[in-house]
């Protein structure tokens, strides 16, 4: 979802009344970030606190490559890093992934190893469907066992656009919820649907109903169920004792515009590139009786920010030892302070760009390769910026391009290089990535090797529901990444 997408941030059609009315009872963030352009590096950022670099979410195949974990990798999470959950198990949580996990399909990957104590949903995205043969069909799990897979037991009608997947989601947050205010047991849910993700979906009684089409109806659904969720909470008569916070884990995809893409908004190119339209977020905090209503901050925010702020609420602290990126975000959310620190903007193991303040500068641009350009694959459609938008990697490096996003929110107007502006703004930036660079120590990458003998073939559960597949011979690769 792009950061254009909601009615709070600007979108024509003003159809998500409920988010709209969630930013007005809470906080807007204008200023948040993905940790990544792409979905499984900025999933397992927000759930360590740490940048992908650093947790292994990334690959070396490849200069400045975008990686997720399609069903053939063989990476995942490591038991190293520290999950949000695992966590706040110490607090005495309990912990529900409701929708798309993907940070590794394998058993030592499932989230219930890795502090989760409940899950319905899937390892990998809803592409499909598959002949079972050459691929299997993704696998939706509840819990420990597979209960299905996707096209054959959940249903998405690809033609039509119609599945009832968000429905299935939502009832089961709102039953989740109601378990544990029942047993006065503190939560932590993450609610982790992927309507709007193409191919985008949404249940019958959405379809047809937005004027921005398929994707348009899909955003109603997903804000309709928020909607839900929030009442359920206030029903419950636990809305001031729950902080909630809507995001995203990259932009919009304009790789499937206009018919399935969203909106970045005034934001340069979309999901796959680190110009803006990839990375910043549409964003919501809302807490009734702490948060003030109506509240609008600039602050510089992160997913990763979520973790040590979710720590901070319930009382813990973050690790001490290793480097966590996120910051605790609470004395900006209920006193409206500013706390200064910048943005890194990676692609694959290659820092792309940094923000710090209004300034961004670009030490690489590349949008995708020609090749791929020429197949028809376009992250940046209708948004040709000389110099900026390429399609080759370009170094800046030893002169970056600079822009001012309050002057220039669409990356359009680069900063002259002798200006004594671009002078002060990167002897600031300068000094901050030399910090960054002198205490970076790469995580194993976790998404160079593809194997087809890892896929979904054979999940657990697969034997009761009479789903087991026979799995090829194994034959490691290095993954092919071509954006």
């Amino acid at each position: 979802m792009g950061w254009g997408d909601l009615g709070a941030f600007g979108e024509p059609s003003k159809e998500t009344p409920n988010l709209d009315q969630m930013a007005a009872e809470g906080m807007l963030f204008l200023d948040f970030y993905t940790a990544n352009p792409l979905c499984s590096p900025s999933r397992a950022a927000l759930l360590t606190g740490r940048l992908p670099v650093r947790n292994g979410f990334y690959t070396t195949n490849g200069h400045a490559r975008n990686a997720y974990t399609p069903q053939d990798i063989v990476g995942g999470i490591p038991d190293s890093e520290l999950l949000l959950p695992e966590l706040l198990k110490k607090a005495g949580y309990t912990n529900k992934i409701i929708g798309k996990w993907h940070l590794g399909h394998q058993p030592q990957f499932h989230p219930l190893r890795h502090g989760f104590d409940e899950w319905f949903g899937s390892p990998n995205c809803h592409f499909g469907p598959y002949n079972n043969r050459e691929r299997p069909n993704i696998p939706l799990y509840r819990d420990w066992d597979m209960v299905g897979r996707y096209y054959e037991d959940f249903k998405i009608d690809l033609k039509t656009g119609e599945a009832n997947l968000t429905q299935l989601y939502l009832q089961e947050a709102l039953d989740f919820i109601s378990k544990q205010q029942a047993s006065q047991q503190p939560f932590f849910l993450y609610w982790a649907i992927d309507a709007t993700h193409a191919p985008v979906y949404a249940s019958k009684q959405f379809l047809g109903t937005s004027q921005r089409g398929l994707y348009g109806d899909a955003v109603r659904e997903i804000d309709d169920s928020v909607g839900k969720i929030l009442k359920h909470l206030q029903q419950l008569g636990i809305s001031e004792n729950t902080f909630v916070f809507f995001t995203s884990d990259n932009g919009a995809a304009l790789i499937s515009a206009p018919k399935q893409g969203g909106s970045n908004g005034p934001f340069l190119c979309g999901k796959q590139t680190t110009f803006e339209g990839g990375m910043r977020e549409p964003a919501i905090a809302w807490w009734p009786g702490h948060i003030p209503a109506g509240g609008v901050s600039h602050q510089l925010g992160n997913v990763m920010d979520l973790f040590s702020t979710s720590l901070s609420l319930a009382g813990l602290q973050p690790p001490s030892d290793r480097q966590i990126d996120g910051i605790d975000l609470l004395p900006v959310i209920l006193q409206g302070k500013l706390i200064d620190r910048p943005i890194f903007y990676y692609r694959g193991n290659e820092l792309m760009a940094v923000r710090a303040g209004l300034y961004k500068a670009h030490y690489w641009t590349w949008s995708n390769s020609w090749e791929e350009h020429g197949k028809g694959i376009d992250f940046c459609p209708g948004q040709s910026v000389a110099g900026v938008t390429t399609h080759t990697q370009e170094e800046h490096t030893y002169l970056p391009l600079l822009f001012h996003l309050g002057r220039d929110p669409g990356e359009k107007y680069p900063l002259s290089f002798a200006s004594e502006e671009y002078q002060q703004a990167m002897g600031r930036i300068s000094g901050l990535v030399q910090q960054h660079k002198d205490t970076l120590v790469p995580g194993q990458p976790q998404l160079n090797v593809c194997d087809q003998a890892v896929m979904n073939w054979s999940p657990p559960g697969c034997e009761k529901l009479g789903k087991c597949l026979k799995a090829p011979e194994s034959d490691p690769k290095k993954c092919s990444w071509p954006h």
